[in-house]
């Protein structure tokens, strides 16, 4: 897949020693993947999953997460909303319902995903959604609008989150392409 954005070279917002999503087996998630000691504007830990339960909850707050953000539609297959959230604030984590879908997404959306995201208050952040694509896209988002990293960087940390990384990946290339061109407009 051809990458459209292009950064200059030493792009100074790209993080040096920026480690790799690791895939980890974790209880009541799927495709969990996480980046730890990082520096990015999600901080030095960031969580990434697909379709996540609500037993998982504990284990999230024991690996030091402070945010559960899930990007699912409460009617998507197997979504348990209440049981989730009354799970989280249970084990003292912060809860986030925040809808998104790329066939129809809302720029408003990726705003506050970002805003989210960025909030120190927040961090460490877990995001999840059915299958860590659309979870990914969005952390692609943040990593090119956010921290400057390169595409091709941005496309690898996606690439090794998604389930679809593709399409997580087309996504976030356009939806950072536009960004960039409305703000040269402006």
């Amino acid at each position: 897949m051809t990458i459209l954005i292009e950064e200059g070279e030493g792009s100074q917002g790209e993080s040096e020693g920026q480690a790799d999503p690791e895939k980890i087996e974790a209880p009541g998630i799927e495709n969990f993947s996480c980046i730890a000691g990082g520096k990015s504007c999600g901080g030095s830990l960031v969580g990434f999953g697909g379709a996540t339960e609500a037993r998982a909850m504990g284990w999230l707050k024991t690996r030091g997460f402070a945010t559960v953000i899930n990007l699912r539609f409460a009617e998507e297959e197997g979504v348990n909303l209440e049981a989730c959230r009354a799970a989280a604030e249970a084990v003292g984590l912060k809860y986030v319902h925040l809808p998104f879908s790329p066939k129809d997404s809302d720029p408003a959306v990726v705003i506050a995903f970002l805003a989210l995201v960025t909030d120190k208050a927040n961090q460490p952040v877990y995001l999840h959604c059915g299958s860590a694509t659309r979870a990914a896209a969005l952390w692609m988002i943040a990593r090119l609008l956010e921290d400057g990293c390169q595409s091709d960087t941005a496309s690898r940390e996606a690439a090794l989150i998604a389930r679809k990384p593709d399409s997580a990946i087309a996504f976030a290339v356009a939806f950072a392409a536009r960004q960039s061109k409305n703000s040269d407009k402006g």
